[in-house]
């Protein structure tokens, strides 16, 4: 496997089979991929170290969020550090991303209700450094979460 951080078109066939069959062993693996097995072994345990966790797989609607919202947030920039760690301390709070334009922040949120959402939108905009927000109801989500599509550019070599 390449030092490189990035992923090899053998690791994105392995990734690729493991989607499309996520319990598959190694041996099924080795036989789908013609790699094998020591190769597959070997692979799949740097993936894992490397790979996101399994947190990406669990619905907040399962667990009882069904109302998802994007904040935008503008801050004051000397204090970007302690928002962040303020907006981590908000178990609703998904993912924080840095932006550029006229926002500083798109904070993922995830509600049980309009009234949850309510209260934490007012959450975000009580943290000290905090001078602005915007919220915007997802209605819908029409392309999910993925990343197949660049998996299998990657494993025809581009």
């Amino acid at each position: 496997m390449p030092s490189s951080d990035r992923i090899d078109a053998t690791d994105a066939r392995l990734l690729l089979a493991l989607i499309e069959e996520p319990r598959a062993t190694t041996v099924a693996l080795a036989e789908q991929t013609g790699l094998s097995r020591n190769t597959v072994q070997t692979r799949l345990a740097r993936l894992e170290e490397r790979l996101d966790s399994f947190e990406r797989r669990v619905s907040p609607a399962l667990l009882g969020y069904p109302l998802t919202a994007f904040v935008t947030t503008t801050v004051r920039q000397r204090l970007l550090d302690e928002v962040a760690a303020a907006l981590d301390g908000i178990p609703e709070v998904l993912q924080v991303q840095g932006i550029s334009g006229q926002s500083d922040l798109l904070v993922r949120v995830v509600a049980t209700d309009a009234d949850d959402l309510y209260r934490i939108a007012g959450q975000i905009l009580a943290i000290p450094g905090v001078e602005r927000t915007s919220t915007a109801l997802v209605m819908r989500e029409l392309v999910d979460y993925r990343v197949a599509p660049l998996l299998l550019r990657r494993a025809e070599g581009g």
